[in-house]
């Protein structure tokens, strides 16, 4: 089976994912640009294996897009079983897309995620346009598959596949007991009785200035450790402003140095404002931890139930956030529950797992348009 994939930025959980898929298709993946400006330069992945990587010429457009077009040359050869353009707002992917409508090459929508919203009359045409004229969809789930269904997408051929950063080896062996963590916090210097976790990029988008207002109310025992890079004078000045003695902000960490925050901590926090899924959720979730994170987070949407594994807030509230990461503080057997029906849910969310539903649903494709 020959596999054509158009995507972003060889970040490594898409250049894990393509060398896992790799291994049962003939795969080809077009990336638009070599690295996003607006992550650190150690998150671009270096190890293409199982596949062949195709760096497209064209210009840089916005933080990990392009437009050129360089992508036609592939699309003209016409010998893929499969053509797969992963996302469709880029001007790359744009251009892909019409170029298929144009020359009635078969493609699939391949979409992370994405909320409904109020559309603009031309917006919505041309999503309409760009969504409904494939012949098939990938989806992350149920919010996703809504999306793609309103514009156009037909339902019976939305495909759901599992999304993850995480490869098998990357989920802990067993629920980490007190003893355990304390290992991990005294060799990254922890010495805060409680430890709450949240790690994202320092942007308005990632709703820090709620968790750092919401810390002044915060169990003062518990550390708040905040994993992003260089955090912004904003939250500098708030931190400040407040005494928050007990927060941290924590430059960029690789993988394996992230893993041991995740291992140490009590909790995970992602008080997003907007993410279209948000890895991170899946990764604390690998570890065993409880989760606290906002209605505008699609991975918690479709990963977190309130009371059984965490808790979803509604964005920009304050007082409910500091409440459920309170609740969880002072509640040491609601976290071992949760921690465990988290470790028991993501056993289903690998890349090996998500590369094989991806095989099972091209060989659907393929066999019902023969």
């Amino acid at each position: 089976m020959r596999v054509l994939f158009l995507t972003n930025v060889p970040s490594p959980y898409r250049v894990e994912f393509f060398s896992e898929l790799g291994k049962s298709v003939e795969l080809t993946v077009l990336f638009e640009r070599q690295s996003a400006s607006d992550r650190d330069v150690r998150w671009k992945s270096k190890s293409y294996e199982n596949f062949n990587a195709v760096f497209l010429k064209g210009k840089p457009i916005g933080t990990d897009a392009s437009i050129g077009i360089d992508v036609l040359h592939y699309l003209k050869k016409a010998l893929y079983d499969i053509i797969i353009i992963s996302g469709y707002s880029s001007p790359a992917s744009m251009l892909a897309i019409a170029y298929c409508v144009l020359k009635k090459i078969p493609y699939i929508i391949s979409s992370d995620g994405a909320f409904v919203k109020k559309d603009r009359l031309y917006k919505k045409i041309l999503k309409q346009f760009i969504i409904g004229n494939a012949k098939a969809w990938l989806c992350t789930g149920k919010i996703s598959y809504e999306y793609l269904k309103l514009y156009g997408a037909k339902e019976e051929n939305i495909y759901i596949y599992p999304f993850t950063s995480l490869k098998n080896e990357d989920i802990i062996s067993e629920i980490l007991n007190p003893k355990q963590k304390m290992v991990f916090r005294r060799k990254l210097g922890i010495n805060e009785e409680k430890v709450v976790l949240s790690v994202g990029r320092f942007t308005c988008g990632k709703g820090y200035d709620v968790l750092l207002n919401s810390c002044k109310n915060i169990h003062q025992k518990a550390g708040v450790y905040i994993i992003g890079g260089k955090p912004t004078e904003e939250y500098l000045r708030i931190k400040e402003s407040l005494q928050l003695t007990n927060v941290h902000f924590i430059n960029f960490k690789s993988k394996d140095e992230l893993r041991e925050y995740y291992k140490a901590a009590d909790l995970f926090v992602l008080p997003t404002r907007n993410d279209i899924w948000g890895l991170v959720i899946n990764e604390a979730m690998s570890c065993g931890l409880p989760v606290v994170t906002t209605d505008k987070c699609i991975a918690g949407l479709e990963l977190i139930e309130n009371n059984i594994n965490g808790y979803i807030v509604q964005v920009n509230n304050e007082k409910e956030l500091t409440e459920k990461i309170n609740k969880l503080l002072s509640d040491c057997n609601l976290c071992k529950s949760m921690a465990q029906a988290n470790f028991e849910k993501i056993q289903d969310y690998t890349i090996e797992k998500m590369a094989k539903r991806h095989v099972e649903i091209f060989k659907q494709i393929l066999n019902t348009t023969k």
